[in-house]
């Protein structure tokens, strides 16, 4: 009975953890898979085995909650508490989403590294990367990025981080991944070069701006509800790209030599 009792526990907190949910994950993934030069496109098949970042878009949210993967349970997000200055936010010992984007970089170019280091870290960049674009995982250490914050979701008591991994998206659009990308992946050259623009700590930047706007509109007990959707609705669409582009971007600067900041 103590080992059931667990396991539900272990598996109602891997749920909570999910950034964007599988949905968002895979649309991410997916953008940045059309933004990839042949060499990049080829160089992350083979070290995938001929399969697609969107195959392990979602990997490291379970893989995070298994004993062997375990020391990467804090690399999903990085707190940044109210009234704390982005620069100025306490680091974690453990790591979090921004050092682990770098670290992963960093192993991906490292002529010295294994390829089968080189697909981990590539499996960890393509979740991570999704990761720092959900506002809430940019969100306050005192209330868990927002999983200990009660709001009424439609009428029933929904945890602010759960409605902001998956609830809004699915109520957003009833879209499969492939469709997301096909409505939202439009921006023109411009919009692109402005989008992967900057630093990997001024994008997460960007998404903590959001996150604090985010707790100023659904404080503890607010009513979300359709009017919430439609507000929300274009920002998870700009994050979805955002992080798309970006993920392609940081690919193609991996492993394409000839790569000049966009997809010719």
């Amino acid at each position: 009975m103590k080992r059931i009792i667990l396991n539900l526990a272990m598996a109602a907190i891997t749920l909570s953890a999910m950034a964007w949910g599988q949905k968002g994950h895979d649309v991410t993934a997916y953008i940045a898979e059309q933004h990839l030069t042949p060499t990049t496109k080829a160089a992350v098949e083979k070290l995938f085995d001929g399969k697609s970042i969107v195959y392990w878009a979602n990997w490291l949210d379970n893989a995070s909650h298994t004993r062997e993967y375990a020391y990467t349970s804090t690399w999903h997000y990085k707190n940044i508490d109210s009234g704390v200055r982005y620069e100025e936010a306490p680091a974690n010992p453990a790591g979090d989403a921004v050092t682990a984007i770098k670290a992963q970089i960093e192993t991906l170019t490292d002529p010295g590294t294994t390829d089968q280091q080189k697909s981990l870290a590539l499996k960890i960049l393509v979740h991570v990367t999704g990761d720092i674009h959900q506002p809430m995982h940019l969100g306050h250490a005192t209330d868990l990025g927002g999983n200990r914050i009660t709001v009424k979701y439609f009428g029933r008591d929904n945890k602010l981080h759960s409605i902001w991994d998956t609830n809004i998206v699915e109520s957003a659009r009833k879209w499969s991944y492939t469709e997301w990308q096909q409505q939202i992946d439009r921006a023109n050259e411009a919009m692109q070069a402005a989008i992967i623009s900057g630093s990997i700590d001024d994008w997460a930047k960007e998404t903590a701006q959001i996150a604090t706007q985010v707790y100023e509109e659904m404080p503890v007990g607010a009513s979300v509800s359709y009017n919430e959707v439609a507000r929300w609705t274009p920002v998870i669409e700009d994050q979805f790209l955002r992080g798309g582009l970006r993920l392609a971007h940081l690919l193609n600067k991996i492993f394409d030599p000839e790569y000049s900041g966009l997809k010719e």
